[in-house]
């Protein structure tokens, strides 16, 4: 019953934070989860849970730095030459 319950509350939290993901989807999604919490172990939730944080953080960190645009390069003069020997 815990397991559909977070099914439940993954698929809308997904829904409704990704326009990507459909009312449809979400329910699909939602629907997964309880079959993968049931197969995985103890050590595999933790560190499905931890790597999750981890995107979550890095996701936030590269939303919230400015959009860089590459350093104008110096270029050097072309001498010009004033005088031609042929």
């Amino acid at each position: 019953m815990l397991k559909r319950i977070i099914g439940a509350a993954v698929g809308a939290k997904l829904a409704k934070n990704s326009p990507a993901v459909g009312g449809a989807t979400g329910a699909a999604l939602g629907a997964a989860v309880p079959w993968v919490i049931g197969r995985l172990s103890l050590p595999g939730m933790i560190a499905l849970a931890a790597g999750g944080y981890v995107a979550k953080r890095y996701m936030d960190k590269r939303a919230a730095e400015p959009a860089r645009l590459p350093a104008p390069q110096a270029t050097k003069p072309v001498p010009v030459a004033s005088h031609v020997d042929y």
